[in-house]
């Protein structure tokens, strides 16, 4: 327990006595315990209900947290002693850090706001799978104006992650929403795009140095994201977890070159998305455009590495390996070839084309939709990996050529072609690829194919094999019972992986085989948060075996 005359918590006489809730700093027994009905968004809203009731559970200097009445009374009590205990933890978390970071980087939420009180309310409820939690507007605005107003500055916060260390990661994110509905849409009179909502909120987790540590952090969730579906478009928003992949990888690129005036100047200016991005470069005093930088990103997607060029690459801790893994296209070079592929190119929307020969020069036509706006990069890359960045004009057609490629000085050869319109809502647009060889046939032609082929599936294969290795360090969830014996098991290695990441897995074997060493490693774990797992089933040592319980409080930290 904390005590400081600058912070006034609450806590009820009743929760004291009959509950036993830590009491933190000076208390009024006025609010805590009350209930009072919200509404809730019904698309988040795990059982679909547009309105709840909520029990104030905790109040601190600048936040009130309320947490869905039926939840709450579900828990024993010692369960709310804890999740107590865990809130007032967030009351210094957001005291000392979150709040004061956050608004000398981006500005104020409206304080007081439309209810006059400086306190911001957090609202637990059980939202949807995936889903860590909401910002909705409307609540800014009085009853008169949106009958579905709750009338004060709020968030909602998904109630699975109430003893989870991702909770303020996950207030930080809907608290920067709140900055930027006061300083844009209220004091800039302009609603901003919701791409670049979502991405600067999603900065402010990087920002505040919550992803230093890359291993299961917010950031390598969503690098796993962004390695799932790459080619999931920028400024078009889904709501969807695909969707947060490339806005975080790209705004984190953003901010690694250009820096974190590029957010909050654009944040600043009566303009929204790609428009107030550009007017913030030019502030700042650079030449590149959101094209120019979009172009760039893309290519680093490919490449990341400095030593090709100083922005082709990620300079964040952890993401010097992140590579996406391109589209193939094969032709053979023995005999004249000509390969035809078209493709629906989506505005912003990265988009990786190998093109493989086993010897022999390349051309290559590029035949894009008349009138819209295509980018084209290519990378020639040799047989050491070192690369070159080169770029296709276009003539008033969108045609454009790419002659004799020699595929056997640069066999990794890979076009990036991007559609780039301003006005998303003209839709996608048809290209076309022409890919020729010269055509040669000696006596070797056959075996150098056979050769060329293993070679590349041994690289495409340890290639995959990174990438797995990635996105199995952070895996979904654990779904079924883990126990001693079991061998070459997929979930065996998500659950060493996520022991190794909580430091009680010292040996760091990831093989699969659940054996003594990852015995071990679970009965530290299970220990480590005895009071969740072993004590409501009546034991006091770890058991090894991975059951209920123990899988429920892995997946609250696999799972967001």
């Amino acid at each position: 327990m904390k005590n400081s005359e600058t912070k006034i918590k609450y806590v009820s006489l009743f929760f004291i006595l009959f509950l036993g809730l830590f009491v933190h700093n000076n208390v009024s027994a006025a609010t805590i315990g009350e209930t009072r009905n919200f509404n809730v968004d019904s698309s988040y809203d795990s059982q679909k209900r547009k309105e709840i009731s909520a029990t104030l559970v905790a109040g601190g200097n600048k936040l009130y947290f309320y947490v869905d009445s039926a939840l709450w009374q579900s828990f024993s009590d010692k369960d709310r002693i804890q999740m107590t205990s865990n809130l007032f933890n967030l009351f210094d978390e957001f005291d000392g850090r979150i709040y004061p970071v956050l608004i000398s980087n981006f500005g104020s939420e409206w304080n007081p706001g439309i209810d006059k009180d400086s306190k911001i309310t957090v609202l637990f409820h059980p939202l949807r799978k995936g889903a860590g939690g909401y910002f909705n507007e409307i609540n800014e605005y009085s009853k008169f104006e949106n009958p579905y107003s709750n009338e004060r500055e709020m968030v909602y916060l998904n109630a699975d992650y109430l003893a989870s260390s991702w909770l303020k990661s996950l207030l930080a994110h809907e608290f920067t929403h709140l900055i930027t509905f006061n300083q844009k849409e209220r004091i800039q009179k302009i609603k901003e795009d919701i791409w670049l909502n979502e991405a600067r909120a999603e900065y402010a987790v990087t920002l505040l140095g919550y992803n230093d540590v890359f291993q299961g952090s917010y950031l390598q969730k969503r690098v796993n994201d962004f390695l799932k579906n790459p080619d999931d478009p920028l400024i078009e928003w889904d709501n969807s977890l695909s969707d947060y992949g490339p806005i975080n990888l790209f705004i984190l690129y953003l901010v690694d070159h250009y820096g974190i005036n590029i957010l909050n100047d654009s944040l600043h200016y009566n303009k929204a998305g790609i428009e107030s991005i550009n007017y913030a470069l030019g502030k700042n005093g650079y030449k590149e455009d959101f094209s120019q930088i979009f172009t760039n990103w893309t290519i680093t997607a490919l490449i990341n590495d400095c030593s090709v060029g100083s922005k082709y690459c990620y300079r964040s801790r952890g993401m010097d390996s992140i590579k996406v893994l391109p589209t193939s296209n094969f032709v053979l070079a023995d005999l004249p070839s000509d390969l035809t592929v078209n493709y629906s190119a989506r505005e912003w929307t990265g988009n990786w084309q190998r093109i493989l020969a086993d010897r022999g020069l390349l051309a290559v036509a590029f035949n894009g939709a008349p009138g819209r706006n295509f980018k084209i990069a290519y990378v020639l890359c040799d047989l050491g990996d070192q690369c070159l960045v080169e770029f296709l004009n276009l003539d008033e057609n969108n045609q454009g050529k790419i002659d004799m490629v020699d595929s056997g000085k640069y066999p990794y050869f890979i076009l990036i072609p991007t559609l780039q319109d301003i006005d998303s809502s003209i839709g996608s647009a048809m290209f076309f690829l022409n890919i020729k060889t010269a055509g040669q046939n000696d006596g070797q032609a056959k075996q150098q194919k056979i050769n060329f082929l293993k070679s590349e599936i041994t690289r495409l294969q340890a290639q995959l094999a990174v990438l797995q290795d990635k996105n199995d360090s952070f895996c979904e969830a654990i779904n079924g019972n883990l126990y001693f014996g079991m061998s070459n098991n997929s979930e065996v290695r998500c659950l060493q992986k996520f022991l190794k990441s909580q430091t009680v897995y010292p040996e760091g074997l990831i093989t699969g085989n659940f054996l003594a060493l990852t015995k071990s490693a679970v009965i530290r774990f299970q220990e480590k948060y005895a009071s969740e797992i072993l004590n409501p089933l009546g034991l006091e040592k770890g058991t090894g075996y991975v059951g209920e319980r123990t899988r429920d409080k892995i997946n609250q930290f696999l799972v967001v």
